[in-house]
């Protein structure tokens, strides 16, 4: 009962910060790290200890799936380079560099165990690169790098995390490299196997769910059931539920009612909601716990600290630029991708925000070595700790700013609205032919009706390009319905206060009219 208490106060805390950061106008990761670590401080403040199984198992799965599950995957295939040089490439790059100057500062610890710190700051959290992209408003491809790279480099670290753990509790402090490559194969391979199963059994039964409650369920059991499949057979969880949530996303249209879309999408905008808010709270949490068997020297631990943030920071820069601009040096690759401007780089490498993964991935390293030797193990996770917050606090604080200042540019909206208006022609003329071949089945009435309907939603699509000058036929019958609908709900409201009509009336009338409100205020919003 006092665990479920506990929950209940950081899901509200978690809520609270959110909302404070949206008045505030700031980022609400980066305001709910700081207010856990305020609270961390307090006497009365429950103690929390994040269990590294509870993160990789729990809480990660389900975000990593609703990620996916909006994630383009015409356009993840056609920005796959960059996506890979990040996920793989850089992940594997800081890790070396993080490690090698963790074993130059502290010789006396093994290689390979300074390797594992460096796998377990490598990647930018999925959670946060997400969550900050998209509020900062960064252009489209961007995102889809960002979001790309935090999709897929979990599995590279996680898998390099296990190599170097293995090599650190071998006899000599190293591991064969046909270890080495099994562990890639296993991982990798056995993930995308799995993810492509999942994909396969999933889609089946969502075609065949027609209740939309069921179908909300069974999404929700997806990403633990992947990921529990992909950890029996030692295979990559994360790189299974990548690709089942790619693949269940991509065939959503045809696999689900729209009943079924519009619930589920709700469903995971409230359950990232919570997850996200709890994540970053749980973070700042951590603070005494991470601080607790800490016995370093304050000069030395300052200046490896101060290394390590530096190496973190700076391999993130290194990398990009000869990625960005290397690769053009091919004819077919700049033909079909001329180079981007230098602000683009600079952007991405600023978007490097380590999350949880990163402290969960640092709780799990080993209490010690081979033969039971010992080696700075609090040390390490403090190292994590101080990553994860710097990078969320000064690079997730200041990135909007750094966008602004780099000028990159926007999306063309006029553009979007251009090719929508173009499809939605198709689309309306793809449904005229339909209602022509239907048209003597029904009344003339309603064929009537729905040729207006049609025209609506036509005119409505090129309505966007004129802009926000003036108020559009579209956005004046929006308002204008809104004001009847309110009349309408007062009424059934008054009625049932009287007693007139029972209560379920009310309900069927309510749903009604707040579903067409819902859709006044998407095409307002747009």
């Amino acid at each position: 009962m006092e665990t479920l208490f506990e929950v209940v106060v950081f899901l509200a805390i978690a809520t609270f910060g959110a909302a404070l950061a949206r008045r505030l106008g700031l980022l609400a990761p980066i305001l709910l790290v700081v207010l856990g670590l305020g609270l961390s401080y307090l006497p009365f403040f429950p103690v929390v200890r994040l269990d590294p199984n509870l993160v990789l198992v729990g809480i990660l799965p389900p975000l990593l799936y609703v990620a996916a599950l909006e994630t383009s995957v015409p356009a993840f295939r056609l920005n796959l380079r960059p996506i890979l040089l990040l996920a793989v490439g850089l992940v594997l790059f800081t890790a070396f560099v993080v490690g090698t100057v963790v074993h130059l500062l502290m010789p006396d610890v093994p290689y390979a165990i300074c390797l594992a710190l460096g796998a377990v700051v490598a990647p930018p959290d999925a959670v946060a690169a997400t969550a900050v992209a998209r509020k900062v408003g960064l252009p489209r491809r961007i995102v889809t790098i960002l979001e790309g790279e935090s999709l897929v480099n979990d599995a590279t670290a996680l898998v390099l995390l296990r190599v170097a753990i293995a090599a650190a509790g071998a006899a000599g402090g190293t591991v064969g490299f046909g270890y080495v490559a099994q562990e890639v194969v296993v991982a990798t391979g056995g993930g995308v196997l799995v993810g492509l199963l999942g994909v396969l059994v999933f889609g089946f039964l969502h075609q065949r769910t027609r209740d939309p409650l069921l179908d909300n369920a069974l999404s929700l059991i997806v990403p633990f059931a992947v990921v529990f499949a992909a950890e029996e057979i030692h295979a990559s969880g994360v790189v299974a539920v990548v690709v089942t949530g790619l693949g269940i996303g991509h065939r959503m249209p045809l696999l689900m009612s729209a009943a079924s879309r519009l619930q589920i999408g709700a469903f995971w905008r409230l359950a990232r909601f919570l997850l996200e808010g709890l994540v970053f709270l749980l973070v700042g949490l951590q603070l005494p716990e991470v601080l607790r068997d800490l016995d370093e020297p304050i000069g030395r631990l300052v200046g490896i600290t101060a290394a390590v943030l530096l190496a973190v920071f700076l391999t993130r820069f290194v990398w990009l630029f000869p990625a960005t601009y290397l690769a053009r040096l091919v004819p077919r690759v700049r033909r079909r991708d001329p180079a981007p401007p230098v602000q683009v780089p600079l952007v991405i490498g600023w978007a490097g925000m380590r999350g949880v993964v990163t402290l969960a991935a640092a709780l799990a390293l080993p209490l010690t070595l081979a033969g039971d030797r010992p080696y700075p193990r609090a040390l390490f996770i403090w190292l994590a700790f101080a990553v994860i917050v710097a990078t969320l606090v000064v690079q997730g604080a200041t990135l909007p700013a750094v966008a602004r200042r780099l000028k990159l540019p926007a999306d063309d909206p006029v553009q979007d609205a251009l090719t929508a208006a173009a499809v939605q022609q198709q689309a309306s003329r793809a449904a005229r032919e339909r209602l022509d071949a239907l048209a003597d089945s029904v009344p003339a009435t309603v064929a009537e009706r729905a040729r207006q309907v049609l025209e609506n939603r036509t005119n409505l699509a090129w309505e966007r390009l004129g802009g926000a000058a003036r108020e559009t036929p579209s956005q004046a019958y929006g308002r204008l319905r809104q004001e009847m609908i309110d009349a309408e709900r007062e009424v059934f409201r008054v009625a049932r206060d009287a007693g007139r009509i029972p209560e379920e009336v009310l309900v069927r009338a309510y749903r009604d009219l707040d579903l067409e409100e819902s859709l006044l205020r998407r095409e307002a919003d747009e």
